[in-house]
């Protein structure tokens, strides 16, 4: 299998389920979890995650990756998450990056779809 045939990016949507609402409002345990995903994965952040917290306790994070991002958003009401990681040029680091994140979470059921991008 020739360069071309390789997929530029691998991209994994995670949809998370009966997720505790106190995991999903805790933004400290959340930016801490991007951060060691990236870590875990072999990726290089560019910044600190970003975080912006909603009336109600949801929020939004995006830590922005050499390799591309790692992005999440939470809906405590619902006990749901839903959060990407798409990395290019490590074709196993978005797998491990999502894995950490789902650890972090807890307790829950995941649905977990990897897209390779780019062919």
């Amino acid at each position: 299998m020739g360069v071309e045939n390789q997929p530029i990016g691998i991209h994994i949507i995670l949809d998370g389920y009966e997720i505790l609402p106190e995991r999903l409002t805790d933004a400290a345990r959340l930016a801490q979890a991007l951060t060691d995903a990236a870590q875990a994965a072999g990726m290089t952040p560019l910044s600190e995650p970003s975080m912006h917290l909603f009336p109600g306790g949801g929020l939004t994070a995006f830590l922005p990756l050499a390799e591309s991002h790692l992005a999440l958003h939470t809906y405590p009401e619902h006990g749901y998450i839903a959060a990407d990681c798409f990395t290019c040029g490590m074709p196993d680091g978005a797998d491990r990056a999502v894995a950490v994140l789902c650890a972090a979470l807890g307790q829950g059921r995941f649905d977990i779809r990897r897209l390779e991008r780019g062919r």
